[in-house]
């Protein structure tokens, strides 16, 4: 470890509905191996481990609040609180992760003489916007999620840094227009020993499958369609619990009772694994609210190629024919239709295989210090 950077100080979000180790783990996991690391967060799970394993300061402890008036009222008072408590941080660089609309501590940490760097996982505004737009009358949600977006732009513009996953995410969120200060290759650590080929391609079942939220950015109502016109011997597996699980489960209860689908439910991360182990394509139509969805490159890294929507980050990992396949068309007939054809290709299995070397190659533990190690040093002016 070279302490010549300062210390990291991570802003980071807990993650939401799932146990175990999570991205915030991953990245202070990272960052550690280059210098000294302090996560400040709010409402941090009872089930977290990262206090085991890390200096972890919570600044609040209370959840956003289900009334978009009682989620303002904490948005504000969390960056103040989150000000106060940054203000009695010696770090010289403060990390944002997922945080990227909270403007009142960047601006409070660049008059503190400390760098900044902004990481986005994804287009927070849309997501929201999504979300709202079910229990919100127009056009309340589209006016709220551009009033994030332009927080947002005032954290990119007073930031030291701002660093995408990939070179398509940033030009999908406007980051070039930060040309001068952006960095494109924040990617990801993926554990390739616990995300490992288990099981060899050829020798699983005819199963495809879904892993995540249950929840209107992941399109799945698409999804319910596609896996009632799939023929019979192909199952699709669903993993994750979330807002349409009812909904799922009502209209496949035929397919589900005579096995054709399968609902887990939720599940550990270390569980992950094994449910990937058993499909032969992951199939994600997301919206593009999210940067680089981390269930793809798990499942790259179990050697399962991956059938997803060409949204932000995706397509510099996801390589038409290559690691893996990208949607053209978002419907649940048009998805049935390629899933037969791609698991009748004679190349499936090469695909499958360059697909987890990608990972190997990209996205190692080693290949992510690397990365943040050029990044810290330039933020720090070495």
């Amino acid at each position: 470890m070279d302490d010549e950077i300062g210390g990291v100080c991570i802003v980071t979000q807990p993650e939401h509905g799932t146990t175990g180790k999570g991205h915030a783990h991953d990245l202070a996991n990272i960052i550690t191996e280059i210098t000294p690391v302090v996560l400040l967060t709010a409402n941090l799970r009872a089930d977290s481990d990262l206090p085991e394993h890390h200096e972890v300061v919570e600044y609040s402890s209370q959840p956003t609040g289900d009334s978009v008036l009682v989620a303002a009222f904490r948005f504000i008072r969390n960056q103040i609180r989150l000000c106060q408590a940054l203000s009695e941080r010696t770090e010289e660089t403060v990390l944002f992760f997922g945080a990227s609309s909270y403007f009142l501590p960047v601006i409070c940490v660049r008059l503190l003489g400390k760098n900044v760097v902004v990481l986005p996982r994804g287009d927070v505004p849309l997501s929201l916007r999504l979300r709202w737009e079910e229990s919100l009358p127009p056009p309340l949600p589209r006016g709220l999620a551009g009033l994030i977006r332009l927080l947002e732009r005032i954290s990119y513009r007073s930031a030291t840094a701002v660093v995408s996953y990939t070179p398509a995410m940033a030009r999908q969120l406007g980051l070039d227009r930060y040309e001068e200060k952006l960095h494109t290759n924040g990617a990801r650590f993926i554990d390739t020993n616990l995300f490992d080929v288990q099981r060899p391609f050829e020798q699983r079942d005819l199963s495809v499958g879904f892993i995540g939220r249950l929840d209107v950015e992941k399109r799945i109502p698409e999804l319910i369609t596609a896996a009632g016109d799939l023929p019979s011997d192909i199952r699709f597996v669903f993993v994750g619990d979330g807002a349409y699980r009812e909904r799922l489960e009502a209209e496949l209860e035929a397919e589900i009772e005579d096995g054709s689908v399968e609902v887990v439910g939720w599940v550990d991360r270390e569980e992950v694994p094994i449910q990937l182990n058993r499909l032969r394509l992951l199939v994600v139509p997301s919206h593009r609210t999210e940067g680089l969805p981390t269930a793809i490159l798990e499942s790259m890294a179990c050697a399962t190629p991956a059938y997803v929507t060409p949204v932000s980050g995706v397509p510099d990992v996801v390589r038409e024919g290559e690691t893996g396949f990208l949607m053209e068309t978002v419907d649940g007939a048009s998805i049935a239709d390629e899933i037969e054809q791609i698991l009748h290709r004679e190349d499936i299995g090469e695909i499958s295989s360059s697909a987890r070397e990608l990972i190997e190659r990209e996205y190692s533990f080693d290949a992510a210090v690397d990365r943040y190690d050029d990044i810290l040093r330039s933020v720090a002016g070495e």
